[in-house]
């Protein structure tokens, strides 16, 4: 096989002008080709926009083709070794307890359910079809359940967010993750595309296969139950209590694994009062903001804006301020929906959601700007929850109470006066937005850096720093602000508590927290494996 880089074809050319065009590289005739496969697929909008594809290629007479094309984007194919789970292990009489069902947790799961560990995995929200409704009747009524909501559930903070599955690290393990949601319904494209997305539609869909597969692999899940308390022995977990619907439950557990994501802070502050060592780190605050899909299209697209075959276009930008502070997008939905995510009374959170389609008249993303633990006014480990509880309570405040959000043109943002109301971007936030002056829930340093990133911005990107381009506050929930140090055995100073995915501080999003979750179940089958021998 041969592998073809860089193949570059004007939006909405089919696969016969990709065989075409893989023909012409290899000064072969297309009927010459055995097989073409795409292994990836991207978008270059830098100056024409073209679709870039790298292909494997069988061909007749694979060495002399090779031989006579003198191209650096033509080689001999390697595929990338596949990642093989742990070997089935012997389980131990305790099975082990994976606290949390976002991406770290199940998979974690889903790897030791393999090995034959039927581990139990406790989650305090619902099922994701519960969740849903129960999501739903919040963005609706303004009636939050503190144990349902876009933080806690089946599927974690990313069941309803845009589903992207890209990630700036490299591991054997995220081809394996890709496949399992496509076998569980995602989109077959998540297997080829440089920047895959699922889609909270779509996500919801895969969630609800792979809880099947996990249950037929012998894994035990519970629902509606928080980890409440953990019994230490001579140092090492020897045991968990928990809260479910029928009350309080107890577990013997000698490996407990505590992926419980950035927003479960109760179950940070049980972890620093049984002196597990944690710490404060680095994170990011600020807003969400809207455009039009259509505009922000037009300025990457440019005279192929709306062409059939395009997705709708997103972004990603980053500026440096002379005072040294830092802004960036994060996590951006096109076609999606600003979307209220708090889990705690009286306190306003924003996310962003796209479906899969991507369909939606506006874009949105978060501008963040970073804050360390010098910001935090604390010493302590917990105190980075705290500055964010103190902005989300501002927010709740400014926005006039029952999760109405505060909101502010970009335009009377950068004049330092209060909106009136909507522009052309009508925003997207449910129960409903309070026009206001976002001064008046963000800390000072978070306005100047916003004010002074988003002029630089707008010349990066055409239209970012629109007028009636809308801010949405508080973004409070980029990552975790804590991390839980653990050793290259993936274990705590706390023996047998395995720290995991992005609530612990080693994970940046849904293919990444995955990884993490499948890293800690490998390294829970060798000391089960070693105990066996």
């Amino acid at each position: 096989m041969l592998k073809i880089e860089n193949l570059k074809l004007s939006p909405g050319a089919d696969m016969d002008r990709l065989c075409a065009a893989a023909a012409g590289v290899l000064k072969i005739r297309e009927r010459d080709f055995t097989s073409l496969r795409v292994l990836r697929r991207s978008i270059d909008a830098r100056e024409e926009v073209r679709l870039v594809y790298t292909v494997e290629a069988g061909v007749r007479d694979e060495a002399a083709v090779l031989k006579r094309v003198h191209s650096p984007h033509v080689s001999a194919y390697s595929p990338v070794p596949a990642y093989t789970p742990p070997a089935p292990v012997t389980p131990a009489a305790d099975r082990p307890v994976v606290v949390g069902a976002g991406p770290a947790g199940l998979f974690c799961a889903l790897i030791l359910a393999q090995a034959g560990l039927r581990p139990i995995l406790l989650e305090r929200g619902r099922p994701v079809e519960q969740r849903q409704a129960d999501v739903e009747r919040f963005w609706r009524t303004g009636v939050l359940d503190t144990g349902s909501n876009v933080q806690f559930g089946e599927g974690g903070a990313g069941a309803f967010s845009d589903g992207k599955l890209n990630t700036g690290t490299r591991d054997i393990r995220h081809r394996w993750i890709l496949e399992q949601l496509a076998a569980c319904g995602a989109p077959e494209d998540i297997l080829i595309d440089a920047k895959p997305h699922v889609g909270t539609d779509r996500l919801h869909i895969a969630l609800i296969a792979l809880r099947k597969k996990l249950l037929a692999l012998g894994a035990e899940i519970r629902f509606e139950s928080r980890l409440s308390d953990i019994r230490l022995a001579d140092g090492a977990v020897a045991g968990i209590t928990a809260e479910g619907p029928e009350g309080t439950f107890s577990l013997p557990c000698r490996q407990l694994v505590t992926a419980v994501g950035h927003s479960a802070r109760d179950t940070f502050a049980l972890l620093a009062s049984l002196g597990v060592p944690m710490e404060a780190k680095p994170f990011a605050v600020g807003v969400r903001i809207e455009h039009l899909q259509s505009e922000m299209d037009a300025a990457q697209y440019r005279r192929y804006a709306g062409f059939p075959g395009l997705p709708a276009a997103s972004y990603k930008l980053s500026c440096h301020l002379p005072g040294g502070r830092s802004a960036y997008s994060f996590c951006v939905c096109p076609g999606g929906e600003v979307v209220a995510a708090a889990s705690e009374e009286s306190r306003v959170v924003t996310n962003g959601m796209s479906e899969f389609a991507r369909d939606g008249r506006n874009i949105n993303g978060a501008l963040l700007v970073n804050v360390t633990p010098e910001d935090f006014g604390g010493t302590g480990p917990l105190s980075g929850i705290a500055f964010q509880r103190e902005l989300e309570s501002a927010a709740f405040s400014l926005g006039g109470g029952g999760y109405a959000a505060p909101a502010q043109l970009v335009g009377d943002f950068l004049a330092g006066k209060p909106s009136a109301g909507p522009g052309r971007v009508i925003p997207t936030y449910r129960p409903s937005v309070r026009y206001t002056d976002l001064r008046e829930c963000l800390p000072p340093f978070v306005c100047e850096t916003l004010a002074g990133a988003l002029p630089l911005l707008g010349r990066k990107l055409r239209g970012y720093d629109a007028p009636d381009a809308v801010l949405t506050a508080v973004e409070s929930r980029s990552s975790s602000p804590v991390r839980i140090p653990r050793d290259e055995t993936g274990q705590s100073a706390i023996r047998g508590l395995y720290p995991c995915g992005e609530g612990a501080g080693y994970a940046g999003g849904i293919l990444s927290a995955a990884a993490d979750g499948m890293r800690t179940a490998e390294a829970i089958c060798g000391v089960c494996a070693a105990k066996a021998l």
